[in-house]
């Protein structure tokens, strides 16, 4: 579900790196794969690790491919193996069938504060490897 989104980015974090790194490490004797490992990689990291983090996100908000895929239960899980409910699923079962508000707007709150936390970190790690970088 997440790796076209992590694809895609790294594809651009890849294009971002410009043709002058290249040039510079070919013009130094580097071989195409010494070029990628050591110029182009490095320089695309930023963006390939925030891409990442990015579709982790992204994939926590979906609700209804983990639906299909993990199920919703009402126990709590023993093993890897057994189904489970998301905080969405749990947000709109809560939320629609009017069970309890209260615990709807807890839930809304921990999945928001979830996925800000999620994208401030995504936004620090790319600060930080971008630093490096420079």
């Amino acid at each position: 579900m997440i790796l076209p989104t992590i694809v895609r980015t790294a594809e651009e974090a890849i294009r971002a790196v410009p043709d002058a790194y290249r040039e510079v490490s070919f013009a130094l004797g580097s071989t195409r794969w010494q070029t990628v490992t050591s110029v182009v990689l490095p320089s695309a990291r930023p963006g390939i690790v925030t891409g990442v983090m990015l579709a982790v996100g992204r994939a926590i908000g979906e609700t209804a491919a983990v639906i299909f895929t993990a199920g919703s239960s009402l126990r709590l899980p023993g093993t890897l193996l057994d189904p489970t409910r998301t905080l969405p699923v749990h947000f709109y079962i809560l939320a629609r069938e009017g069970i309890s508000l209260e615990n709807a707007y807890s839930t809304a709150a921990v999945l928001i504060l979830l996925i800000l936390a999620i994208n401030i970190a995504a936004h620090t790690i790319m600060n930080r490897l971008a630093r490096k970088e420079t």
